[in-house]
């Protein structure tokens, strides 16, 4: 008679459990992202012509600015000028091979930043 008592607790458990599972979003949305992989410190002023301008080691385009910005410490962002918006990307090294350049990115959002599945150019 005592594990009866237990009961209504492992109850109580399992529907915490199920709503909170229930709540989790589905990790198989994809989405389709465009914009320039720009780095962060760029992507927050809308343009790499300030750093240019500013810093003449970081380059005269935007490859070599956003490359140059990345090996200074700061990371690969997804950059959508229609929106404004500025993305986070989970994978780095896929964005590098991307740098400054306009791309279309797969992947799923998790709060502002991208699970990237793939990167390809828009030309």
């Amino acid at each position: 008679m005592r594990e009866l008592r237990y009961i209504p607790a492992l109850f109580a458990l399992c529907l915490l459990t199920c709503s909170l599972w229930a709540g989790q979003p589905n990790q198989t949305d994809s989405q389709v992202f465009t914009g320039e992989i720009s780095d962060a410190l760029c992507a927050k002023d809308g343009s790499h012509e300030k750093m240019m301008d500013e810093m003449k080691s970081m380059g005269r385009d935007k490859q070599s600015c956003a490359r140059k910005c990345t090996q200074l410490g700061t990371k690969y962002v997804l950059f959508d000028p229609s929106k404004k918006t500025v993305y986070n990307l989970d994978d780095q090294d896929k964005a590098d091979t991307f740098a400054g350049r306009k791309v279309r990115v797969k992947g799923t959002l998790e709060k502002n930043k991208i699970k990237v599945s793939s990167i390809e150019p828009v030309d």
